[in-house]
């Protein structure tokens, strides 16, 4: 499984239905959409790709696709990785495909930055996401965000 360029399509129009869940092939977790999954890279030794499942839809043969809307993470994006993006960050950008639900790992969750730092226990699933990404332009939603440096004894607002 790979993205395919912003602005490009993969999918095909035939008879097709939408399906209110799909089964993670191999395992009894159930997707719908709305949820986050991790995609399987056609690059072994690179981290699954996360995205958010915007339709589930079968073919006439009972092939099931996913439309999916991808995070970038911070060294995929035009900037590429700063000091303040946090190691489980990701950002949801308007890129847009749709793949094969076979390629779905697992599921994940993306929570606010907010909810992400009430986590007490961070599990290998949790992301989280404080930026909208345009993946031809490299422009993001904000475009600023306050940096917090957290020190044991004080807060400091740099």
């Amino acid at each position: 499984m790979a993205k395919t360029r912003p602005g490009s399509s993969s999918s095909s129009s035939s008879a097709k239905r939408d399906l209110d869940s799909y089964t993670i092939r191999g395992t009894n977790k159930v997707v719908r959409v709305g949820d986050s999954v991790l995609m399987r890279s056609s690059e072994n030794e690179k981290a699954p790709y996360v995205a958010r499942v915007e339709t589930i839809e079968a073919d006439a043969k009972g092939n099931v696709k996913v439309r999916v809307r991808w995070y970038y993470r911070p060294e995929e994006s035009i900037g590429g990785r700063r000091q303040f993006h946090g190691i489980k960050e990701l950002f949801l950008s308007d890129h847009y495909d749709t793949q094969s639900a076979h390629t779905i790992e697992d599921k994940c969750i993306v929570h606010t930055f907010k909810n992400y730092t009430k986590l007490e226990d961070v599990g290998l699933e949790d992301y989280f996401c404080r930026f909208e990404y345009k993946a031809a332009t490299g422009g993001f939603t904000p475009d600023r965000v306050a940096v917090y440096v957290l020190h044991p004894s004080s807060l400091l607002i740099i």
